[in-house]
């Protein structure tokens, strides 16, 4: 679940995983794209790979060209050997089930991979094309429908922030400066147009030629 929230991966790429497909120092799996059978490196979150050692310290690990994920049901193999299920989508949505169920919650794999995808779209850093290359979409337009989502959420945010700003206390007006020159008012007036008692009477200073 944490590897599937962190990346996005659908249900299907996250169950072919094999033991050679999870590279540990860079933090990141392989899957097998859905529709273009493409092969991906995807990266993880820190805590989704400490659960993954957790997991397989419990399994006893898996072998590199083996299923990554298994159930805890063992059957015999062509050597008359205990070996584990590898575990499919019906075992996962069963385990899905279970977990739900103690939860009181309907979570999906879908609703982790969307998790995923409106997380990343929120990201000022990340760009679109980098949701559509981590989510595997093959046109644009399919990876804008979940960023339009979340950006309309983000413009009733803003317009909401921008009315607050709107019921805040204005400042009161810087004052006119005065102290006009009288050589400065005749270029722009003309000569006689103010006389020196308009300007003893501070109407410059009011402000109806500033």
């Amino acid at each position: 679940m944490s590897l599937t929230v962190s990346n996005g991966a659908r249900a299907a790429e996250v169950l072919g995983i094999r033991g050679c497909d999870v590279d540990w120092g860079n933090q990141q799996v392989r899957v097998i794209r859905k529709g273009t059978r493409a092969e991906q490196w995807l990266p993880a979150s820190n805590s989704a790979f400490v659960w993954l050692r957790l997991y397989l310290a419990e399994i006893g690990g898996v072998a590199p060209a083996d299923p990554l994920w298994v159930t805890l049901r063992r059957r015999r193999g062509e050597d008359g050997e205990l070996v584990r299920v590898p575990l499919n989508y019906e075992a996962l949505r069963a385990m899905l089930r279970r977990a739900n169920a103690k939860l009181g919650t309907n979570w999906s794999m879908h609703d982790l991979r969307h998790t995923c995808a409106l997380r990343m779209a929120a990201d000022q850093d990340v760009s679109l094309r980098d949701v559509q290359t981590i989510l595997g979409h093959t046109h644009l337009e399919t990876t804008a429908e979940v960023y339009l989502v979340e950006e309309e959420r983000h413009t009733v945010e803003r317009v909401a922030e921008h009315l607050a700003r709107l019921e805040e206390p204005k400042p009161p007006p810087a004052p006119v400066s005065t102290g006009y020159r009288a050589a400065d008012l005749a270029v722009l007036f003309g000569d006689g147009v103010l006389g020196d008692q308009d300007l003893a009477d501070g109407v410059l200073g009011d402000g109806v030629l500033g």
